[in-house]
């Protein structure tokens, strides 16, 4: 039903309650101003009204908007402001057309392929969350959207919390859903990023199994007490997925993966799709076992060309092989002496190899970097080539990429002239996994006159694939993952 003339602060106006729950109503709404349609959150007050209640429904309502602004991702329903109105307040959220997955479910049972889809879109939401030090604690069903196209994003973070902030939920109130809140959880220890591990785990396991992974009860309390107990009903019908199911759904914490490497296993779980297709459609059938391609997984592959090695490329690799058993040791040695001059491999595009042991630990970042662009090491004919030399242009387009390729190609536009701007464009999370520090990757740039990048393209959420050539040698074939710190794009993992 339409609500006539209802407007907060002139600016909303209200049209139509799209859903709810125990914490509010959300509404579609017509942002006036910007002329864009939005979601808003009015978060219900207790029914006694005191003040001391109404204070910490406000706390709590400043809290869901203080973290969720720390998070931008495109799997994630972005929080646009908090406002109080009716002394009550008010959340202006990101509005997506779509059905709760809990509703998607309700009509019909999902195959694993459809878990497997929305499984690595809300992964990489989440696994970005902790990222930034935010567990959600409710994750489920109910929480996960999902539009006409495929398009997966979690939402209501109104009961998650940043690790280190005050507990604000009232005394007795249970944060989170029994059927999948974390055995942990359900006894009453804090939830941390493991325990959304174990919710995720129990959503996907709900959307191929039909009910909780603690069976269903029509008491929840009866239900909480089983999931206090962390004893599940194995799955039956969940394929492929079933390895990672049940580490995620493991008892004890330290035995879950952790987002990020579910992210990276549902995506080596996904089936072959054409680009464009419905996360919820374009199904591989389960009788097929997925394709095992026979090419590195960081090579990016058209949709519809068959990832095999032809019969001369067979042929030739036998004969090479052949050839190179047949070869003394000091040959081979020679051999590798001139491939260690070669351009870097596949983990030596975005920056240098991990260091040996006995280097630096990685997280030993330099504590003050260069501010201008810090002056590298190449041949002197690199240094007689001023137009590789990077603009402010160039680093403006960096900062100003909208998405992740015009990102990743804009990296590349900085190298290997400016090292210092492309440094500051890999997540501490990228550094660390390659022991690096700014003047071993100055020093890695150093050796090199030109990079170039080409047939850049979107592979996954957040994933781009790309070919990278050095000194105009031969292309290299990387996939990169790349998340938003603070409305940039940065390299945060490369394989």
């Amino acid at each position: 039903m339409l609500v006539e003339s209802r407007r907060i602060r002139d600016r909303y106006r209200l049209l139509e309650p799209i859903g709810g729950g125990a914490m509010g109503t959300v509404w579609r709404a017509q942002d006036e101003k910007l002329d864009r349609t939005v979601a808003i959150k009015e978060l219900l007050l207790p029914h006694d009204h005191d003040e001391q209640r109404t204070q910490e429904a406000k706390n709590r309502a400043m809290r869901e908007a203080r973290i969720a602004a720390r998070l931008q991702h495109s799997h994630a329903i972005t929080v646009f402001a908090v406002l109080e109105e009716e002394d009550r307040p008010w959340l202006v959220m990101e509005y997506l057309p779509s059905k709760s997955l809990a509703l998607v479910l309700g009509e019909e049972p999902a195959t694993v392929d459809d878990a497997i889809r929305v499984g690595v879109q809300i992964s990489s939401a989440l696994a970005g969350a902790h990222r930034a030090g935010v567990v959600h604690r409710d994750v489920k069903p109910a929480n996960i959207l999902v539009s006409e196209d495929g398009t997966a994003k979690i939402t209501d973070f109104g009961i998650s919390r940043a690790i280190g902030d005050v507990k604000l939920t009232a005394t007795g109130e249970i944060a989170g859903t029994p059927a999948y809140l974390a055995p942990e959880v359900a006894r009453g220890e804090d939830a941390d990023f493991a325990a959304d591990v174990f919710s995720l785990g129990a959503t996907l396991y709900a959307a191929v199994e039909g009910q909780s992974p603690y069976g269903t009860a029509d008491n929840p309390i009866a239900l909480l007490y089983k999931a206090s107990s962390g004893e599940i009903v194995p799955p039956e019908k969940a394929g492929r997925l079933t390895p990672l199911l049940l580490r995620m759904l493991a008892s004890e914490p330290a035995e879950r993966p952790s987002m990020d490497e579910v992210e990276q296993e549902l995506l080596a779980l996904l089936p072959d799709a054409e680009p464009g297709d419905s996360v919820l459609a374009a199904t591989v059938p389960e009788t097929e076992p997925p394709a095992v391609p026979t090419v590195p997984a960081a090579v990016s592959v058209p949709a519809g060309e068959v990832t095999t090695v032809s019969p001369g490329a067979r042929k030739g690799l036998i004969a090479v092989g052949a050839g190179a058993a047949l070869l003394c040791v000091a040959v081979v040695v020679a051999i590798l002496l001139v491939v260690r001059q070669r351009a870097p491999q596949d983990n030596n595009v975005a920056a240098p190899p991990p260091a040996s042991a006995s280097s630096t630990s990685a997280s030993a970042t330099p504590s003050t970097q260069p501010s201008t662009p810090a002056p590298s090491s190449p041949p002197t004919s690199a240094t007689s080539a001023p137009s590789t030399a990077p603009t402010s242009q160039t680093v403006s387009t960096v900062a100003s990429s909208k998405t992740p390729v015009d990102a990743l190609t804009a990296y590349y536009g900085l190298l290997p002239s400016n090292p210092a701007a492309a440094w500051d464009l890999l997540t501490p999370h990228f550094r660390a996994s390659r022991n690096q520090t700014y003047e071993t990757y100055k020093s890695f740039w150093g050796r090199y006159k030109s990079v170039q990048v080409s047939g850049a393209k979107e592979v996954g959420p957040n994933r781009v694939s790309a070919h990278v050539t050095y000194d105009g040698g031969n292309a290299e074939n990387d996939t990169f993952t790349m998340v938003q710190d603070n409305g940039v794009w940065k390299i945060d993992a490369q394989s």
